[in-house]
């Protein structure tokens, strides 16, 4: 986009173009003569604004985050409180530049310049008004036209589609855009490409000040910032709402949420090397796909057909490979499915796993995808909506992207949530469905039909169709403990809490038949008791306390309905809760034995939230024990460790990390024991298959196998990981995995870790080979380096580390060996030159390797927005 030419700030979490009114007239006139620019879009920022677009507002980031859109944006200073705030933080008093300050002086000049002006909204009798004023005042303007569409013609996209084909068949070249917040901007922000217009100004009541029908306040309410007041008497009925509810929580974004900054610097989103189609066919477990797409079934036979043969016409457009999760299906689901798709990934789950339990299943089967997509089986897709949703996934730099649903009568379904609190619980206890359009801190669900036109940012959606990032879907496994319902509140505020945003693409339109888990006093019971579980698990007691109460109050008012008969009683007692539909697993996979995770952490942040989620389940149940030992930290890893539930967070001052394995041992309770790096993920499976392998009479040290995540890797980096992965010492020792398991027995080999860098080098010294093992279990994930330079610092920490124990040991260096092992891995040209560059960046770590004795830290690895971790 143009840099337009403006000092910023953020006032109440929106952007302000801070200018005097002669260079902001001079910029928008210059904009309206030019083509081949995108159009200019001007927006009048008031506390009206910052409501709707400003921190926490429905609309927040939709215009001035997200690089989808088409539109240069001017943001103009309106209103006294904001300007007062803009003087606080410039130390300059800056013009105020309300629309309807400069609506005037535009059709002046824009008569001046013969530029053609057309009117979008406004009633008809006002447009008539105005016509014959412009006729007196402005005899040689140019008027294109003027539009007057009702509210349902400006929800509708083809209706709007049909407007901004007639104004730019119209040559408009400035329109006046006067539909109201947020209406106005939401629509110049989707269609202004497609009216022809250069510049579109989003002034509101500015069209009633035209015609004459809205009068404005005399100066001296003006000058003393009580221009609201005097509107507010003119039209109590339309305003009060605006000043007097909504007003007072935009002037306190105002003051909260306002800071100076600079221009925003748009990134470039990298674009991976696209996977080959298969029109017409599921890509099979092995090579690169587009997307994963994840199906729970339970009972599903009748309705999971369609949603496979709606996204087989999907294979058009992106290689899909689509996964099958079957808990435990009565009915033949997982026979018909594998009878009638063939290329489908069909396995049963081992049990009924809840839904949570079915999609972390099928994740560990998704391969090689950078996206995955999760749909209920009772849903079927239009055609083009998973590109659609990959665009926004891309273009918005967003978590997670759902769809618009669709009820089978072709309506759209009210689908988009609001983070569960107090007072939207109280709200729909009293109200239910009904008065749809009170405060949205009224009302859990989300109603607006607004909110349903546009693309923006959600807090959460129904599960029932959702795509994420692979890297974000592998960080936040689903909490298994929900078994149905809450599930996805649960998982959407996990990737909130990773700084991630949710995206609603109403582009993307999927039929959702609704009722695919079925509906029971008991699911409805469950669903109850769930909300109370989840508000529970994130805030203080006396909180989901008062909480508790409101469900039992949206009980008690609703309890003479069938379906909820038994609720409230169910509700009420806690006792029945463990009565309630919960996981169930077949007799070979219910065990999970016990055992110690000890994660040592040093300014982990960025990661320690993708390292704990999919542990943290495992421990608020007491299978395992998870210590997170804080050495030295001068960030928030403790604080984010200790939102999870069952997790023990020790700090200790010192950055060591041997110390923080002493430590760590040092409060364990059971064994075996697992020690893990914070930037390391493993499953809940392999866990269990470690700590099962290191019981009575098995080895005495183990670690499982190592994937290495090279998305968005430097080329040299893949071909050195390339050449290691064919090395049989590194697959077969217990170092550079970041995770190694002890038993107890084993453990005992030594009295405590000592001061050395690398502790796995260290252990594995300690085992001879028949009392070690790297097991073919589910592998952890390790994201290496992403740039040669950092490989290189890794790298001189590691030979480090070696040459130290190498030393202190008497032992030799294994240079030679390895020497050997990347020959004998060569089998051809290409892994010749990747042996090659594995050899350049050993020779280059060893001789960078005394160092100084600082710990080399690869931050390149760790990058919260690329990785979608909290902190």
């Amino acid at each position: 986009m143009e840099n337009l030419d403006a000092d910023k700030v953020i006032l109440g979490g929106t952007p302000v173009d801070l200018m005097d009114p002669g260079p902001a007239l001079e910029l928008i006139l210059a904009r309206a003569g030019r083509t081949g620019l995108p159009p200019l879009g001007v927006a009048s920022v008031n506390l009206d604004h910052l409501h709707h677009f400003g921190a926490g507002g429905r609309w927040e980031g939709t215009l001035h985050a997200d690089p989808a859109s088409t539109v240069d944006w001017l943001y103009l200073l309106d209103g006294a409180p904001l300007v007062s705030q803009s003087q606080r933080l410039t130390g300059h008093r800056w013009p105020r530049l309300a629309g309807s300050d400069l609506a005037s002086p535009l059709l002046d000049r824009a008569e001046q310049l013969g530029l053609r002006v057309g009117f979008l909204g406004g009633s008809p009798e006002n447009q008539q008004i105005l016509i014959r004023k412009i006729a007196v005042e402005h005899p040689r303007l140019q008027v294109a036209g003027m539009w007057s569409p009702d509210r349902e013609e400006l929800a509708s996209a083809r209706d709007s589609e049909r407007i901004a084909a007639d104004i730019a068949a119209a040559g408009t070249q400035i329109l006046y855009v006067g539909l109201g917040k947020p209406r106005q901007e939401l629509w110049i922000d989707h269609y202004a490409a497609l009216t022809g217009a250069a510049v579109l100004l989003a002034f509101g009541a500015a069209l009633d000040f035209l015609a004459g029908r809205v009068h404005r306040a005399p100066q001296w309410a003006s000058d003393h910032g009580l221009e609201w007041g005097y509107r507010l008497a003119l039209e109590p009925k339309r305003l009060a709402s605006r000043y007097l509810i909504d007003g007072p929580p935009a002037y306190l974004k105002l003051r909260t949420a306002s800071c100076t900054v600079p221009h925003p610097r748009l990134e470039s989103v990298p674009s991976a090397a696209p996977a080959p189609r298969t029109p017409g066919r599921f890509t099979g477990p092995d090579g690169a796909a587009d997307a994963a797409v994840v199906v729970v079934t339970y009972n599903s036979a009748h309705g999971v057909g369609p949603l496979l043969e709606s996204l087989r016409e999907e294979t058009a457009d992106l290689t899909l490979r689509v996964l099958v999760a079957d808990n435990s299906s009565t009915d033949g689901t997982l026979a018909k499915v594998r009878s009638a798709h063939p290329d489908v990934i069909a396995f049963a789950t081992g049990g009924n796993l809840g839904y949570s339990g079915g999609i972390n299943a099928a994740m560990r089967r998704a391969g090689d995808t950078a996206t995955v997509v999760v749909l209920n089986p009772d849903v079927t897709v239009e055609r083009g909506s998973l590109k659609t949703m990959m665009h926004r996934l891309h273009s918005s730099r967003a978590g997670a992207v759902v769809p618009r649903l669709l009820d089978e009568s072709g309506t759209t379904s009210p689908s988009l949530y609001r983070e569960p609190s107090l007072a939207n619980a109280v709200g729909d206890a009293l109200v239910g469905r009904r008065f749809p359009n009170r405060p949205g801190w009224l009302a859990g669900t989300d109603y607006n039909p607004e909110s349903y036109a546009h693309p923006h940012t959600v807090h959460w959606a129904t599960g029932a169709a959702l795509m994420v990032r692979r890297s974000l879907a592998d960080a936040l496994a689903w909490d298994e403990s929900y078994f149905l319902y809450s599930e996805e509140v649960d998982f959407f505020r996990g990737l909130r809490t990773m700084g991630e945003t949710v995206w609603y693409e109403p582009a993307a339109v999927m039929i959702h038949a609704g009722a695919g888990s079925g509906t029971s006093p008991q699911l409805n019971a469950l669903l109850a008791v769930n909300r109370v579980r989840y508000f529970r698990k994130y805030h203080s007691s006396a909180y989901a306390k008062v909480f508790h109460g409101a469900v039992v109050l949206s009980e008690a008012l609703r309890c003479w309905k069938p379906d909820r008969r038994g609720v409230l009683r169910t509700v009420l007692d806690e006792g029945s809760w463990t009565a309630l539909p919960v996981a169930t697993r077949d007799p070979d996979t219910a065990f999970f034995p016990a055992g110690s995770v000890i994660v040592p952490a040093h300014n982990e942040a960025s990661v320690i939230a993708r390292t704990l989620a999919p542990l943290a389940p495992l421990a608020a149940a007491g299978q395992i024990e998870v210590i997170v030992v804080c050495n030295g930290c001068a960030d928030d890893t403790a604080a984010i460790a200790r939102r999870f539930e069952g997790v023990t967070v020790l700090e200790i001052g010192r950055p060591s990390k041997s110390a923080a394995l002493n430590a760590g041992d040092a409060a364990a309770t059971k064994w075996p024991r697992l020690y893990l790096d914070a930037d390391v993920q493993i499953s809940p499976r392999a866990v269990r298959d470690v700590l099962t392998a290191l019981g009575t009479g098995g080895p005495l040290a183990v670690r499982p196998a190592v994937q290495f995540d090279l998305q968005d890797a430097h080329p040299l980096i893949h071909s050195y990981y390339r050449t290691r992965l064919r090395l049989p010492s590194a697959r077969n020792r217990l170092w550079a995995g970041g995770v190694y398991g002890l038993s107890e027995q084993g453990r005992k080999r030594f009295k405590e870790f000592p001061n050395l860098t690398a502790d796995d080098l260290f252990v594995d010294r300690l085992f001879e080979p028949a009392e070690k093992g790297v097991l073919d279990v589910d592998p952890v994930v390790i994201r290496p380096p992403r740039t040669p330079r950092d490989q290189l610092a890794v790298l001189h920490r590691v030979y480090r580390g070696n040459a130290e124990q190498n030393g202190d040991a008497g032992q030799h260096s294994t240079a030679r060996q390895t020497f050997g092992e990347v020959l004998r891995s060569v089998r051809g040209p290409l892994s010749a030159v990747h042996a090659a560059v594995y050899l350049g960046f050993a020779v280059a770590g060893r001789q960078g390797a005394a160092g100084s004795g600082t710990w080399e830290r690869d931050d390149s690895s760790r990058a919260p927005a690329r990785e979608g971790t909290a902190g």
